[in-house]
């Protein structure tokens, strides 16, 4: 009996000896841990997890600013293609009151090939799965250069996916106090009012497709008009003060304007009346006016048909009743005419006064003849083609042969020079009297 008692005791005071010894040891184990880390721990958050990507010896740092993180936490993974290729380190908060943002430190392999311009988001795992960072190259220009460590992925390269909670909480808000209750309503309002119109609906959709159809294919000419616009707004935007400038000044012509308002009211009001006055004139004239066209257009047709004639006969209308070589006649001191004469009175009655109110006063050739009288003219006696002679023995015009008004014999004119103007007429009339 006595040896049970101090067998219970002895096993007694060993169990005690060894809750103190694990004690004692789970004590020296925090005081080490709390050693090694020194000031530097920041919670369970800053332990290494078990399982975590493999960074190598030498990772590289580099920091991505996020307008909003969500719920992303340090010890979070960073993905290259589904590929686990670093961790988060710590999230700070950066900015001012102009706007804040997220600054996201992570570490990833030293061998992970990025560009320099390459593109983060924050996704899931899984619906309900935990966050994590994901990295790529942009898709919307060409990479170039290398992510090196230190560098920054800015905020305009940076995006988040949707959460669930958002999604859950959109619905509740269109579930709740949303008009998903009037969807009835509605469907019912649009069955009403399209019932017995669907010809007219199917017609409505064919011209709506046919327009927008017209609109895609003439989507080059409508960029075109846009661009066009676009540089109009900016030439109108360079000449604003221009633009301000006219405006300004046009302040003393709109009073003027308005000062003058009823002698303008009077002046539309007259003009209203011309134009209707106008309008009645050309109306009622408008037989007589094709009439004219067509007349005019015969006139014009017959012009048309003397072609080189017309120009012609104006050119003798200059010189009438002589020819237009009629300046040829007298060429320095000598004279070319030749004339031939019609004298037949009823010729002459005929070509002058054919066709006029004369042709009926004066009558035929013979009754002009009665009433014009011969002129008394005195006939030269010298045949014709044979040049006068002058009493002194020589032509008409030419001087004599022994010289006149003090000139020797020795100086002689030229042979067939004509004397001055009166001999060239006694010349050109052949001696008439």
């Amino acid at each position: 009996m006595i040896r049970r008692r101090a067998g219970e005791r002895a096993r007694r005071r060993g169990g005690r000896t060894a809750a103190a010894a694990a004690r004692r040891l789970g004590a020296v184990t925090l005081a080490a841990a709390t050693v090694l880390s020194g000031c530097s721990f920041r919670g369970v958050d800053s332990l290494p997890l078990p399982g975590g990507p493999d960074l190598g010896s030498d990772p590289k740092t580099i920091k991505i600013e996020f307008a909003n993180v969500l719920d992303l936490v340090p010890q979070s993974v960073v993905k290259v293609n589904d590929v686990s290729v670093g961790k988060v380190e710590k999230v700070d908060l950066a900015g001012g009151p102009g706007g804040w943002y997220a600054v996201v430190t992570a570490k990833v392999r030293r061998d992970v090939r990025l560009p320099d311009n390459a593109v983060a988001s924050i996704n899931q795992t899984s619906l309900l799965g935990e966050k994590f960072v994901a990295l790529s190259a942009p898709t919307s220009e060409p990479p170039r250069g290398e992510l090196g460590s230190g560098d920054v992925i800015p905020l305009s390269r940076t995006r988040q996916g949707t959460e669930v909670e958002t999604v859950l909480s959109a619905m509740s808000m269109l579930l709740n106090n949303g008009g998903l209750e009037q969807i009835s309503t509605i469907t019912h309002e649009l069955n009403a009012a399209m019932s017995g119109r669907e010809p007219q609906i199917r017609s409505v959709l064919n011209r709506v497709n046919t327009f927008v159809g017209t609109l895609d294919r003439n989507r080059a000419a409508i960029t075109r008009a846009l661009d066009s616009i676009d540089r109009l707004t900016a030439k109108l935007s360079a000449e604003r003060r221009t633009i301000t400038d006219t405006a300004d000044r046009t302040g003393p012509a709109i009073e003027i304007l308005r000062r003058n308002r009823a002698d303008l009211t009077k002046m539309l009001v007259s003009l209203d009346k011309l134009s209707r006055t106008t309008t009645d004139v050309v109306n009622k004239s408008h037989a007589e006016l094709v009439a004219n066209l067509r007349d005019l257009d015969t006139i014009l047709r017959e012009l048309n048909k003397a072609g080189e004639n017309l120009p012609k006969s104006l050119e003798s209308l200059l010189t009438f009743p002589f020819p237009p070589t009629f300046g040829n006649v007298i060429r320095g001191d000598y004279g070319n005419v030749r004339l031939t004469v019609d004298l037949d009175l009823e010729n002459l009655a005929r070509n002058l006064f054919g066709g006029t109110e004369l042709e009926a006063l004066v009558g035929s050739g013979r009754r002009m003849r009665d009433m014009l009288t011969v002129p008394n003219v005195t006939l030269p006696q010298t045949p014709l083609g044979v040049l006068p002679q002058t009493p002194g023995g020589g032509l008409p015009g030419l001087a004599p042969q022994g010289g006149q008004n003090g000139q020797s014999g020795g100086g002689r004119s030229r042979p067939g020079a004509m004397a001055p103007h009166r001999d060239l007429e006694t010349l050109m009339t052949g001696g008439l009297s």
